[in-house]
């Protein structure tokens, strides 16, 4: 299953208007991370890694919304640092949901039952919680016992309330094929979270544990495995059907990371999320003065294994939509 038909439809015209327009590169979602503070200290996580006074900072929300309006993105992930340590986070998803932005608020849900009165269910708005496998696993990974089950208690609240929710989990040279279905059958189907998001684990350059990253080999070879008897085609996963095949190693795609730009405390990033090479005071010179063509596998060294979301999957939804075949694929699984 991929995201529900309404994103979807919005998504395919919001693609198809920029083309009519001759617009070569346009964002399909936008990175927003409004802090870089967080109330936990992962071990492959490379955010926290700032001087204590660009931790204590907070982008003003009508920053925020501007740089939303600014790039133009029908969906934003709003990320950090910890989102949910924002004081006025709620007023930011507010106004994005006004504006008919599809919003994932990215959080490792300890604040979650502080903040949750602050919002209000939409079919513009979920949840995007991170889990990194089942208990053991997951509080390792975060480098806190607990967690898990803190987690775990936050999204069965959210859905109680009648919010979507959605997971996120990233996966390591350390996972095996049963890990995977193990932590996605548990999302699945005891959990029953809306839907899953999936990632090989990308190098962070500062995040502290440099040793468990996956190279583009054993990411092929792991999911690959983990999606063999079915289990790709009954796992809510909101990603698209040729975004899977990549992480299988069925299909190849160049990096589009134009088309998920991140904006933070700092301005616009280049290249990506992943990587920090200058920031652009506005979302066009960020799209006219990077050198686009320099990064992505077999470019840069540092993009040699990364096979990641923000370059990769806005790849797969441009080829999904520029053949008959696939649309109709991608409309079946959704």
């Amino acid at each position: 299953m991929g995201m529900p038909l309404r994103q979807s439809l919005r998504i395919g015209a919001h693609i198809l208007r920029n083309r009519i327009r001759g617009r070569d590169r346009f964002p399909l979602l936008l990175e927003l991370e409004p802090l870089f503070a967080c109330n936990l200290s992962c071990a492959g996580c490379g955010k926290i890694q700032h001087p204590a006074d660009v931790l204590k900072r907070r982008m003003p929300v009508e920053q925020a919304v501007a740089a939303v309006r600014e790039c133009g993105a029908p969906m934003v992930s709003i990320a950090g640092g910890e989102p949910l340590m924002h004081p006025q986070i709620g007023e930011l998803v507010e106004q994005l949901v006004r504006m008919r932005r599809y919003v994932f608020l990215c959080t490792n849900a300890l604040l979650i039952p502080r903040k949750i009165d602050q919002f209000r269910p939409s079919p513009y708005f979920a949840w995007a919680v991170h889990i990194d496998g089942l208990r053991d696993r997951h509080d390792a990974s975060v480098c806190k016992d607990g967690v898990f089950d803190q987690a775990v208690a936050a999204v069965r609240e959210c859905r109680r309330r009648g919010f979507r929710v959605t997971t996120n989990t990233t996966f390591f040279n350390t996972d095996t094929p049963r890990t995977v279905i193990e932590v996605l059958d548990y999302l699945n189907d005891e959990l029953g979270v809306d839907q899953m998001m999936i990632s090989p684990g990308y190098a962070y350059e500062k995040a502290p544990d440099q040793d468990h990253f996956l190279g583009v080999r054993e990411t092929r070879e792991l999911f690959r495995k983990a999606f063999a008897g079915g289990n790709r085609r009954r796992w809510r996963l909101n990603h698209s059907p040729l975004f899977l095949d990549f992480l299988e190693g069925k299909v190849d795609f160049p990096c589009t990371a134009w088309a998920i730009p991140s904006y933070s405390l700092f301005g616009w990033q280049r290249p990506c999320y992943l990587m920090a090479d200058g920031y652009a005071q506005t979302y066009r010179e960020l799209l006219e003065d990077t050198d686009w063509d320099s990064y992505g596998r077999g470019r840069d060294p540092r993009c040699a294994n990364c096979m990641a979301h923000c370059g990769y999957e806005p790849t797969a939804v441009f080829t999904t939509l520029s053949s008959v075949k696939q649309s109709l694929r991608a409309l079946r699984s959704a």
